[in-house]
């Protein structure tokens, strides 16, 4: 039963004429499958899958100082950033918390696109907009004006998103632009028109196959989706919902906000120290993510495979190593990939080694699993 207060994304009306099964999700409606999640998976792993974004959040930064504001903001480095490159990084709270991870995108001189999770929106807009208006205001003292502050816009309403991922892609984008029009590199994002509608295409991805994520004006969301399945069908495209988004990321140990990050840990305690700078000077939660390098984290985020058939791990159940609970899982499920059971969660750091034999409480019941290096999918060549 859904609730009046869900809100649905410019492509629902495809969902529903296409059967899709239709979940709460973030506040949203989503579909969670239309086909069956194995179905969409392998359709991704092996042609291309189409997967609506819309739902995710796009703010705008721009003017004089917005680079240098972000870089207070953000873990990554954003003076790193070439114009059309994107980034992977987080919004921390003082404590070095994540509020959520997102991709920085700089789409001009001066301006820049952050694509944010869908349910974090007001959250992350409220507290961008709270330290922005803690930047100093222009100097008109003796007649000099100093530059304005940067400028902060949401545009969530006004666009929507598709993510197109599998190893066809290339084949199809060709087939829409022309064989000769290069697509965007990995971490990059370039603008072009398509039937007369301009968008914009990065390349980052969340499934481990190649991929590319599309942007394009909230009026223009049907036309695009039903031009990529028309165009895509000798490709094999197939539309896909949240259910095969979430086995495909799990295979290549891809965090989602609210169940592998959140407000309770930072990104060195979730292995992804790689996405902060600690060498900038100042960022906010910098300082708590100094304090866990120097002593070591307290719990670490791992990876673990189920040794045998027996019931897929979900979150929350117990960790136990040893006869002892420490820790316990944040997402897990039956990998169509692998045919097995698979997960991330946290443990103490003193239990999170490689290799490390664990059990998994499942009803009263303790299935084995083991530790596992990530991602635990790898592509056959």
């Amino acid at each position: 039963m859904s609730s009046a207060a869900e809100k649905k994304t410019p492509l629902y009306q495809e969902h529903v004429r296409l059967g899709a099964r239709m979940v709460p999700f973030g506040g949203w409606l989503m579909p969670v499958q239309y086909s069956s999640i194995v179905d969409e998976h392998q359709t991704v792993r092996n042609a291309v899958g189409m997967f609506d974004i819309s739902h995710m959040g796009q703010f705008i930064v721009s003017g004089n100082g917005a680079r240098d504001w972000l870089n207070a903001m953000l873990t990554n480095n954003v003076a790193k950033l070439d114009v059309g490159q994107g980034q992977y990084t987080f919004l921390l709270n003082d404590n070095g918390g994540v509020i959520d991870d997102l991709i920085l995108y700089r789409i001009g001189e001066a301006e820049f696109l952050l694509v944010v999770n869908a349910s974090k929106i007001e959250e992350d807009f409220a507290w961008l907009e709270r330290h922005l208006k803690e930047v100093q205001p222009p100097d008109r003292s003796g007649g000099l004006e100093t530059a304005a502050p940067p400028q902060l816009t949401n545009r969530s309403a006004d666009f929507g998103g598709v993510a197109i991922q599998g190893p066809r892609v290339v084949d199809l984008f060709h087939a829409l632009l022309g064989p000769d029009v290069g697509i965007p590199g990995r971490n990059y994002i370039r603008d072009f028109t398509i039937a007369e509608m301009p968008v914009s295409i990065a390349r980052t991805g969340y499934t481990g196959e190649d991929g590319v994520e599309v942007f394009f004006r909230a009026s223009d969301a049907s036309k695009f989706w039903n031009l990529i399945l028309e165009r895509g069908a000798k490709f094999g495209v197939k539309p896909c919902g949240l259910g095969a988004r979430d086995t495909l990321r799990l295979e290549m140990c891809y965090p989602l906000n609210g169940s592998d990050l959140s407000a309770d840990h930072n990104p060195i305690e979730a292995g992804l120290g790689f996405f902060v700078d600690l060498e900038k000077p100042n960022f906010t939660g910098r300082e708590k993510l100094l304090e866990t390098k120097a002593n070591g984290a307290r719990e670490r985020l791992i990876a673990f495979k189920m040794n045998g058939k027996g019931p897929p791990p979900r979150p929350h159940y117990s960790l136990i190593n040893n006869g002892r609970r420490v820790g316990e899982i944040s997402s897990g499920t039956l990998s169509p990939s692998l045919n097995i059971g698979i997960g991330m969660g946290y443990v103490s750091s003193a239990s999170a080694k490689i290799g490390t034999a664990l059990e998994v409480q499942i009803r009263g019941q303790k299935f084995p699993a083991t530790i596992e290096k990530r991602p635990l999918y790898k592509k056959q060549s």
